[in-house]
């Protein structure tokens, strides 16, 4: 298994961070899921899965399990407990999902995170 990174589409960015248990907010006992089409993401309980948005690495969340889509496709589930971190380099939006290519000691807190370069 491996962490896996995403990107969030412009336009469903606010939404997406309207669903709840965004980093910096309490757990709220929901369990979240991203949902994928494509191969089978390798990823996990314990994995991170990072989200990238608007060029910029937004933060991650713990996995807790994958599990199949009702209508095909894969949904990486979390629980609360999301984590704003972003790394000194722009990061391009891109389909599907990617293996995260760098070393966690690159990451640093991102407390503006929902708007920083947003709308730019």
């Amino acid at each position: 298994m491996s962490d896996l990174v995403v990107t969030c589409p412009k336009n469903f960015y606010l939404a997406w961070i309207g669903e709840g248990d965004a980093a910096g907010e309490p757990y709220t006992g929901e369990e979240w899921g991203w949902f994928m089409g494509g191969n089978k993401p390798d990823i996990g309980p314990g994995d991170r899965l990072y989200v990238v948005a608007w060029g910029k690495l937004r933060g991650y969340a713990p996995v807790t399990r994958l599990m199949k889509g009702k209508t095909g496709g894969w949904v990486i589930c979390r629980r609360g407990d999301a984590v704003a971190v972003t790394i000194a380099q722009a990061v391009p939006g891109f389909r599907g999902w990617r293996r995260r290519w760098w070393a966690r000691e690159l990451e640093r807190p991102f407390a503006d995170w929902k708007v920083a370069g947003v709308g730019k």
